[in-house]
């Protein structure tokens, strides 16, 4: 599990890259941004906690639905000329902050281990 742990977080440093270098690269920086976010979303898939209380199965299915988001803000990169991808990766990004907090919380109250 440790490479998937790698992976998770090269992802998170090339979706910070790709969101940053839109402003001079955008066509090179939205396919960063896109494949950054299917990597986020497909190794959160494999880190997230099994078993727990209800709480818990909320907060994986909303770190989910954030990569989700997230990949929706990288097709709208593509599609879009304008910023509208902003607000949702704006929306993605807060979702995978709020349960970035909650979900050890959770875990270390139910005393689970991932």
């Amino acid at each position: 599990m440790k490479i998937v742990s790698v992976i998770n977080m090269l992802s998170w440093v090339a979706l910070l890259c790709g969101a940053v270098g839109r402003m001079s690269y955008p066509q090179e920086a939205a396919w960063v941004f896109l494949v950054a976010a299917l990597s986020l979303t497909v190794t959160q898939f494999f880190l997230r906690v099994r078993g727990g209380n209800a709480v818990l199965k909320r907060l994986v299915v909303q770190q989910m639905i954030s990569g989700c988001v997230l990949i929706g803000a990288g097709v709208l990169m593509f599609t879009h000329t304008r910023n509208e991808w902003i607000a949702v990766m704006f929306i993605g990004t807060l979702l995978q902050l709020y349960t970035a907090f909650r979900i050890p919380q959770e875990v270390e109250k139910q005393g689970l281990t991932k």
